[in-house]
């Protein structure tokens, strides 16, 4: 690959996760402390990214793979993505907030395809070429959290309630303008489907379903569906829930999750291959509980280590379990169905398991509300802990050995 193509894809990647981290991160604490938001509007404010997951499927197949290059729609949506973004950034209720969220993240949810499909176009060996490319989403993903943390402070308790976490909202709206001027100058990247005939079906995987006769693959796909209940929960309330226990920098110290997802990527390759499928994936779910449990016993004070491995536990959490099921879907469903038993994973998982997952969260946090800006904190995340020990032991008993052996 031509070193400069490298640059622009990496700058490319690192503006994308970066204006996702920038916001998102800090969000169920802005909604609470800010908007005054209770459990289920938060809820239903973090379903916009499920919304999003669902209806990307229609944008990439039925536009950006027919009719548009794939860097100039990335150029469109993140420049309308900036605008809606000031809007969230003035919003006073969480009424006037969700429109702007909705259509921010129907508009966004799309591109994280886009970015793969803009760097796939230029790679000769994406397999060996991709996971150089995409690390820089990761660190991305980590500066806009030590920026909002360390740098400019939002995110401290006084910051907080004085209205400081708004200015996210100006950060990754800043970061969206440029990444869909930048994304102008990004190498073509044509309709790839371009005078095929296109279905609902094939654009939601539909033709993937058959595989769910296969015993193993249909309790590995309920349980990957069961499993992003427990993860709804981390991305709605962790930060909330750090800084409500007085821990400061919540925002920068979370991104010590995203470091520990990629030396665990590092690790995944070594444990499957000694392992096996089933045993990766079971490591991946029992993290969860143990995670869960350590959010539920720790504190700020002489147990804050508690809070830190069970952010640190993040990259067992989701490499083990979701990396290594994309690993097994693409095994198990061969060249035939490879694309789309990807897309149904995803559909199933980040539309409709984080869907039903955001909203069983707000309204555990509603029903463990103490009073204002209190909560019984231990009870919320015994929760998702009971959960993934139910979709663990389920799955022990369930999935039976396989006879093919999963390589890397």
């Amino acid at each position: 690959m031509n070193p400069m193509i490298r640059v622009r894809l990496s700058a490319m990647m690192f503006l994308e996760f970066f204006t996702w981290g920038a916001w998102f991160v800090s969000l169920g604490t802005f909604l609470s402390i800010n908007l005054k938001a209770d459990g289920a509007q938060t809820g239903d404010v973090f379903s916009t990214q499920s919304w999003g997951a669902i209806i990307a499927p229609f944008i990439i197949g039925l536009i950006a793979d027919r009719f548009i290059r794939a860097e100039r729609i990335l150029g469109f949506l993140h420049l309308v993505g900036a605008v809606l973004m000031y809007q969230m950034y003035n919003a006073e209720t969480v009424g006037e907030f969700y429109p702007y969220v909705l259509g921010y993240m129907i508009l966004f949810m799309p591109t994280l395809a886009l970015v793969a499909s803009v760097s796939f176009n230029q790679m000769s060996n994406p397999e060996k070429q991709f996971s150089s490319i995409r690390v820089f989403g990761t660190i991305g993903w980590i500066v806009a959290g030590l920026l909002i943390s360390y740098a400019f402070r939002w995110d401290n308790s006084e910051a907080a309630a004085a209205g400081q976490l708004r200015n996210t909202f100006l950060l990754a709206g800043g970061s969206s303008l440029l990444l869909g001027l930048f994304s102008f100058t990004l190498p073509a990247t044509p309709p790839r489907a371009k005078g095929e005939k296109i279905s609902i079906g094939k654009i939601l995987g539909v033709d993937a379903l058959k595989l769910l006769k296969d015993r193993n693959f249909a309790v590995f796909f309920l349980a990957s569906v069961a499993i992003c209940i427990p993860l709804a929960f981390y991305y709605q309330v962790t930060n909330t829930f750090l800084v409500h226990s007085g821990v400061e920098n919540a925002t920068g110290l979370m991104s010590l999750g995203q470091v520990s997802e990629v030396l665990f990527m590092l690790l995944l390759p070594v444990f499957f291959t000694r392992y096996g499928f089933k045993k990766t994936i079971l490591v991946g779910m029992l993290a969860w509980v143990v995670r869960y449990l350590l959010f539920a016993y720790g504190n700020a004070d002489d147990l804050f280590f508690m809070l830190i491995l069970g952010i640190v536990l993040h990259g067992v959490c989701y490499d083990f379990f979701f990396v290594s099921g994309q690993i097994y879907t693409d095994a198990r469903a061969g060249e035939q169905y490879k694309s789309a038993a990807q897309g149904l994973i995803t559909l199933a998982t980040y539309g409709v398991g984080m869907l039903i997952g955001f909203k069983i969260a707000g309204l555990i946090t509603d029903h463990y509300k103490t009073g204002e800006g209190s909560f019984d904190y231990k009870m919320i995340w015994l929760i998702p802990a009971g959960i993934a020990a139910v979709v663990f032991l389920l799955f022990a008993l369930l999935f039976k050995k396989e006879t093919k052996k999963i390589s890397l």
